[in-house]
């Protein structure tokens, strides 16, 4: 029965439908299941999936972090979240000062205003697509602000973006590529010349930072710059349309909010929790590793499903499948845990605080109009296209 009720959790398109019952019944049936098709475990239980984070020993990362990397062998890491310690904690403590929470709120003044700028350019009740309107060019606009880059490049950016998302796109392999290999030499020739005149931004930071004498070459600056242009405007994108849409399907929340702004904390938490942008990152088992009273051998892809965990009873009750902006407390995995916890969860949360005050200040109301478009990857819950009619009052 399990394996019958894992598979279409594992193919692209399964986050388009209603994926929620059939994780549920896996929750309840087999949180620990192995599916025959990609030889790979699933963990569905928000303790399972945080247990497995908390270990790298045990869940390594090197092995490949998506399901189309198993057997996948790299010359070198294509990602600092395809590492493990030591090297992983060696590329976060070069990193880590770059992005430590005081940085960051360094930078909240000129997110919120750009935030603000962007609610006022909105139409007011009449249909608007938020994700196209909205949501894909702000945190695109704020990544060039913190890399010191060209502002206007933000739609190039997108592209490269969406390119390196496993089905995001219907793009042919050979384009894809071809977008990959313009962000790398991009990022390369934008790193080497902040090595040679250093200014104040993070590539500056990240291309000149030491400890210990230990710097990160071009390779593995390029490889960073990477992961931050696309993991750092995919969950924020995402988190912003997703949260629009839920609460134009829950206006009572909306309203909930407008009455009390000092809840946008909380609210942002349950946006993360409730969209889960990241569905999924993979590990391979170390060593034989039972879990949850299932035996699993070493070497086994093991798929740690954020979406699922985010929506267990027994980590968040029976309101679990309900959105609830003042859920106390909220220990939601949208940016993981243990060592790979997302380095830039603080500036995520920034932008999604800034970005939902600006817009309860000015919208009154928030409802469809039309169908939600959602991705078909099976790695990040996109929204594609959402339709929303925000008015004033």
């Amino acid at each position: 029965m399990s394996g019958d009720l894992l598979a279409p959790v594992l193919d692209e398109g399964f986050l388009a439908g209603d994926p929620f019952p059939r994780l549920a019944r896996l929750r309840d049936e087999a949180p620990v299941a192995f599916d025959d098709g990609r030889g790979a475990w699933v963990l569905t239980r928000h303790a399972d999936v945080t247990a497995a984070s908390r270990d790298p020993v045990t869940f390594r990362s090197g092995g490949g972090i998506l399901l189309s990397e198993i057997g996948v062998e790299y010359p070198s890491p294509p990602t600092m979240m395809h590492t493990d310690p030591p090297e992983h904690t060696r590329y976060r403590a070069l990193v880590q000062p770059a992005f430590a929470p005081s940085a960051m709120r360094a930078l909240t003044s000129g997110i919120r205003a750009r935030a603000a700028a962007a609610v006022a350019a909105l139409p007011a009740g009449r249909p608007v697509d938020v994700v196209a309107d909205l949501a894909v060019a702000f945190p695109l606009q704020v990544i060039a602000d913190l890399l010191g880059i060209p502002e206007d490049d933000w739609p190039r950016f997108h592209q490269w973006s969406e390119a390196a998302i496993p089905g995001a796109t219907d793009w042919p392999p050979e384009r894809i590529a071809e977008l990959m290999g313009e962000m790398v030499g991009y990022l390369v020739e934008v790193a080497a010349a902040r090595r040679a005149e250093p200014r104040d931004d993070v590539i500056s930071r990240l291309a000149t930072v030491e400890d210990d004498g230990d710097r990160l070459d071009d390779a593995e600056l390029a490889m960073f710059l990477v992961q931050l242009l696309v993991a750092g405007n995919e969950t924020t994108r995402n988190a912003l349309a997703g949260g629009l849409v839920a609460w134009a399907e829950a206006p009572d929340e909306w309203a909930r909010l407008r009455r009390d702004p000092g809840l946008v904390d909380r609210a942002v938490e349950e946006v993360l929790r409730w969209t889960t942008p990241v569905v999924y990152f993979m590990r391979t088992t170390t060593r034989d590793v039972t879990v949850g009273h299932q035996a699993i051998p070493a070497g086994s892809p093991v798929v740690l499903h954020y979406l699922s965990a985010n929506r267990d009873e027994r980590e968040f009750g029976p309101t679990a499948d309900r959105f609830d902006i003042g859920r106390d407390p909220n220990h939601h995995l949208a940016f993981g845990s243990g060592p790979h916890f997302c380095l830039g969860a603080a500036l995520a949360r920034i932008e999604l605080r800034a970005m939902f005050a600006a817009l309860a200040e000015r919208f009154a109301t928030i409802e469809p109009a039309g169908p939600v478009e959602r991705s078909m990857s099976l790695v990040i819950a996109g929204v594609r296209r959402a339709p929303l009619v925000l008015a004033t009052g």
